[in-house]
């Protein structure tokens, strides 16, 4: 258990990149919101959700068991069980990839450390299998009491969903018309036109990430970047508004996977190359 999930929790986040702009989709958190939905309906028996008959397909019969065949078994095992823990594994791997994108190195560990923790009990529970609490109506409550914790993790990630939704109800035109006064105010509309700028003088940079759907970018257009001490603190930065209407198409993905922008609006800030 420990290695699938290691290496599953693996490849999401050493993609933090791509699977971070994934996250940051609307439509995604809306899937996992409904996926929730279904696995939290299933723990209260309104819908069933039954993997075991594909168990039997791995069933190793009367042959000879080997280390390697062990390793399958529990492997398959681990898989067939994430179906139960799919809430859990998804909270383990996103808050992973989350803290790995902060520059916490040790995030990679914690999906291994997750199916450790998954396998500790069954050695356990099968030394001591008469020792175990009789099945009864306690075992009902407590899935059910999982099945609270995973629709409420639902209505989280839906929240998400609509958060993300909501952030992009605004009028583009007022978005543009915020943006045409930035450049009349000095900023430049051309990447390539400002960093030449910003070479030539030895002048750091500001980089504004934005798209004519971006209610933030307006938000952030009205309010931080008209504060005096804002504008103070940036007035011996070339400042570049950089349009990345669609961020999963060239120019804007590009340039966008340049610097790990994963949602807009994305803030760069570049500073010269100092001699030594």
């Amino acid at each position: 258990m420990a290695i699938v999930y290691g290496v599953l929790g693996l490849v999401v986040i050493l993609t933090a990149g791509t699977f971070g702009t994934i996250n940051s989709s609307p439509w995604f958190n809306l899937g996992i919101a409904a996926l929730f939905v279904v696995l939290g309906l299933a723990m209260f028996d309104v819908i069933t959700i039954d993997f075991s008959s594909f168990s039997s397909r791995f069933t190793p019969g009367t042959r000879s068991g080997t280390f390697m065949m062990a390793f399958v078994m529990g492997a398959v095992a681990a898989l067939l069980a994430g179906a139960c823990v799919a809430p859990v594994v998804i909270q383990v791997v996103l808050f992973s990839s989350n803290l790995y994108a902060t520059g916490t190195t040790i995030a990679l560990a914690l999906p291994f450390f997750l199916g450790i923790g998954m396998a500790i009990p069954w050695p356990i529970a099968g030394a001591g299998l008469a020792s175990l609490p009789k099945p009864g109506m306690w075992m009902v409550r407590v899935k059910q009491a999982f099945g609270v914790f995973i629709l409420a993790t639902a209505a989280y990630y839906g929240y998400e969903a609509y958060d993300i939704f909501s952030s992009r109800w605004v009028d583009a035109s007022a978005v543009q018309a915020s943006v045409e006064q930035q450049l009349k105010a000095g900023w430049h509309a051309s990447l390539a036109e400002g960093l030449d700028v910003a070479q030539r003088e030895q002048k750091p940079v500001l980089i504004d990430m934005w798209a004519t759907w971006c209610k933030n970018c307006l938000t952030m257009d009205k309010t931080t970047l008209e504060n005096e001490g804002v504008k103070s603190a940036l007035a011996e930065y070339v400042k570049i508004k950089f349009q990345a209407e669609d961020p999963d198409s060239p120019p804007a993905k590009p340039i966008m996977q340049k610097f790990d922008a994963v949602g807009l609006p994305t803030y760069v800030l570049l500073r010269p190359k100092t001699n030594p």
